[in-house]
């Protein structure tokens, strides 16, 4: 299959070209990743992805900007968020200076003033529309970052602009994309998002990689970090997912962990220096107090024989 051309910026044509694309800016994607994120760009369906924090769902977004050579429109969502933050708001002290000048000027024709107050010179465009803007290299990829954080309200909001690509502005009118932006959604799953909103989605749960491909990643990531490092710092991040723990540290944490040791000169795992660096892979004290000391000796001792077994 040939691949696609958008405004001079080359579309991944197959499963492989997404994979390749994504592993070009160091992101280490399994199959079924790079085919969800292949038939999200082919069919210009948002593309919805769940997971763990930490588990890389937000860098998928910032890649494909990267590699398509697209601006980046990131929305971060939190609890209150309205329209004046996500979408528009009106710059009303312009406004206002405007009013006195036509007042002061001794013509105010309300009708004409109204519709030069209420127009695109006075607006200040948020994330929302200016992922509705095209750029010279085509339309942005736009993210729409932990949308559980956000209310029902703004989950309500956005399948107009899912479902059409524009917003509706009462005094304006209609803002209709000429060409649909990219749009990942990201959630970490502290609520559940309503059907009608991921009907309109591609969806795909990001899952804590396995060793080898968590291993790739950092050896991708990170070349300068010693080999027997990587592979040690990989083995342990593994080992505590495999445990009861409050929150098991993500991909991000593993790659803070291992550049963190680097720094420390280490070239391999010593159960002191893991016990003092807890606080870089766990982020809650109950987590670090039952890792702390010997638990952490017992793991690193069982690393190095299943290491010097393989």
């Amino acid at each position: 299959m040939t691949s696609n051309m958008t405004a001079g910026r080359s579309m991944p044509g197959t499963i492989d070209e997404t994979a390749a694309l994504l592993e070009s800016a160091g992101y280490v994607a399994d199959r079924a990743l790079a085919t969800v994120l292949h038939l999200s760009l082919a069919l210009k369906r948002p593309l919805f992805l769940e997971g763990e924090a930490g588990v890389g769902k937000t860098e998928i977004a910032k890649v494909l900007a990267e590699t398509l050579g697209r601006k980046l429109v990131r929305l971060q969502c939190y609890e209150g968020l309205d329209l004046a933050s996500a979408v528009y708001e009106w710059n009303y002290p312009a406004q206002m200076v405007e009013i006195r000048m036509a007042e002061a000027a001794g013509s105010v024709d309300r009708a004409e003033l109204g519709a030069n107050i209420f127009s695109e010179r006075f607006l200040i465009k948020r994330p929302v529309l200016q992922a509705l803007e095209s750029g010279l290299n085509g339309p942005p990829v736009f993210l729409v970052d932990e949308l559980d954080r956000a209310d029902e309200a703004f989950e309500a909001f956005l399948l107009e602009v899912l479902a059409e690509a524009q917003v509706t502005i009462p005094e304006l009118g209609t803002i209709k994309a000429v060409e649909p932006p990219i749009v990942i959604i990201t959630t970490n799953r502290t609520r559940e998002i309503h059907d009608a909103l991921k009907r309109r989605c591609l969806y795909h749960w990001v899952d804590y990689p396995d060793a080898a491909r968590e291993l790739q990643i950092v050896r991708t990531r990170l070349p300068g970090v010693a080999a027997r490092l990587s592979a040690e710092v990989v083995a342990f991040v593994q080992a505590l997912r495999r445990m009861e723990l409050f929150k098991a540290p993500g991909v991000a944490e593993t790659l803070d962990w291992a550049t963190a040791l680097t720094e420390l000169d280490q070239m391999a795992l010593d159960p002191t220096v893991v016990s003092d660096t807890l606080g870089v892979l766990l982020k809650y004290q109950d987590d670090i107090q039952r890792i702390h000391g010997s638990e952490a000796r017992r793991i690193v001792d069982d690393i190095k024989k299943d290491l010097a077994r393989a």
